[in-house]
């Protein structure tokens, strides 16, 4: 299977590595002194049970790659508008497009069959651009857990013991694309599956990331450090809460209890994607992790007192940094 994975930083890089394990004809968009040591020296995966080392071709110009299989974009939500107009030479007449990414994504109303279908999500995909360049037909979802960092240019270091990659069609559908996709992941040993409910699976993991990314944003810490303050930990047990009520005012079900997700994130001596951007001066993701998803609340009557309140400061951290600027995405 030929696949590129569209931005091999630190979850792409490590999704490049598994997919290089599993055989797969691996090709990376990469940038910077990354993409110059993964040509140099090729990309290294450090994981728990040891190092995947791959040379995958590697560039910063799509159209040097050609027509894929599948392309999985690992960018950051606001990312997407470069992705948009890069991508075009990757897509072949059945390429298939996984976007692997943070927060509620920009598809999240379409081919759901629900009131709001085909409602846009702006701060998301400002213009349509990506649904323009890669179109709803293409598009797959996916949800990973993996806690993973670029120790070094070429080099990724992941972090958490157990990590699993989920995809899905936004339509529930259980495609061969799907499943051909995550069977070249499970064949470089990374647990996939093909869920019928994608956006269950988004809501999932959205929750950690609505409780652990503006407290660490706030703390500057892991979140292990963080959550080891009890009244820390309590506001994260509420913003948990408030988060699954608006899951399910949204029609998903999410599997785990708030203590259950607290508990476990209490364990992780890991500093959140959003802090790593805050640290390294990269755009911060505060739209699709947090923006849209307090307006969805608000839309729907949700009450979110800790989640208003957690977001309202971390908005401010990273519009300080010059970051964040409020109504777009990219840096103020």
């Amino acid at each position: 299977m030929k696949v590129c994975v569209y931005g091999a930083g630190a979850i792409g890089g490590y999704l490049a590595g598994r997919l290089a394990k599993g055989g797969a004809e691996l090709s990376v968009v990469a940038r910077g002194p990354h993409l110059d040591a993964i040509r140099a020296e090729g990309l290294t995966v450090r994981t728990a049970e040891g190092a995947l080392h791959s040379r995958p071709a590697a560039s910063d110009r799509p159209a040097d790659l050609g027509p894929q299989d599948a392309v999985v974009v690992c960018t950051k939500v606001p990312a997407l508008p470069d992705v948009a107009e890069g991508i075009g030479p990757l897509l072949g007449p059945g390429t298939a497009v996984a976007f692997v990414t943070n927060g509620i994504p920009w598809w999240y109303f379409d081919r759901h069959g629900g009131e709001a279908e085909g409602t846009r999500l702006p701060e998301l995909d400002p213009g349509d651009n990506i649904r323009r360049a890669v179109g709803v037909e293409r598009t797959l979802g996916g949800v990973v857990y993996a806690a993973c960092s670029v120790a070094s240019p070429g080099v990724v270091e992941v972090s958490s013991r157990t990590t699993k990659l989920i995809l899905g069609e936004p339509d529930g559908e259980r495609s061969p694309r799907a499943v051909a996709l995550a069977t070249a992941f499970k064949a470089g040993s990374l647990p996939c599956s093909v869920s019928p409910d994608i956006r269950s699976e988004v809501w999932g993991k959205l929750l950690n990331n609505l409780a652990n990314g503006p407290l660490c944003l706030l703390t500057r810490r892991n979140i292990r450090d963080t959550f080891a303050d009890p009244v820390v930990n309590e506001a994260a047990l509420r913003a948990v809460e408030e988060g699954l009520a608006i899951a399910r005012a949204m029609g998903r079900q999410v599997s785990s209890t708030a203590q259950e997700r607290i508990a476990l994130s209490a364990q992780i001596p890991h500093k959140p994607s959003i802090l790593q951007d805050l640290e390294l001066g990269r755009p911060m993701e505060i739209d699709a992790l947090f923006t849209v998803p307090l307006r969805l609340a608000r839309g729907r009557g949700v009450p979110t007192p800790t989640l208003s309140l957690l977001v309202a400061l971390a908005t401010q951290a990273a519009e300080a940094a010059g970051l964040y600027r409020r109504g777009g995405p990219g840096i103020a």
